[in-house]
């Protein structure tokens, strides 16, 4: 399988279980790997033949604006739902970092992976 990957993208939301995290959008950063579903886009050299993390990018920042989570965990595998349904991935890795949320921690984070990867 091929995999795209993006690394340390930030993107603003409100996230939190308590109410002081819930005050204002806090920059969250995520790490992506998403399953290419064929070797097609190798071949052809067609944006169109695979998936556009440009607009996999701009469509996840326009959700988190809008979309306000509790927990880390619903916000990966919002993220992933979004990924698999929406851009028809077969298999994706979702990590999700809150960055300096703990006293002398710098990230707190969630890795999820849904979905298949052919062996």
């Amino acid at each position: 399988m091929d995999i795209i990957f993006l690394r340390e993208v930030r993107a603003d939301t409100i996230i939190g279980v308590y109410e002081w995290e819930r005050q204002a959008p806090q920059a969250i950063e995520l790490d992506l790997e998403i399953g290419i579903p064929s070797e097609v886009p190798c071949h052809t050299d067609n944006i169109g033949d695979t998936i556009h993390y440009g607009v996999v990018v701009d469509r996840l920042r326009r959700a988190l604006a809008e979309q306000h989570f509790l927990l880390i965990e619903a916000l990966a595998e919002y993220i992933a739902k979004v990924i698999r349904e929406e851009f028809g991935a077969p298999w994706v890795r979702v990590a999700v970092t809150k960055l300096g949320i703990l006293p002398g921690v710098k990230r707190v984070g969630v890795m999820i992976e849904r979905g298949h990867r052919p062996h």
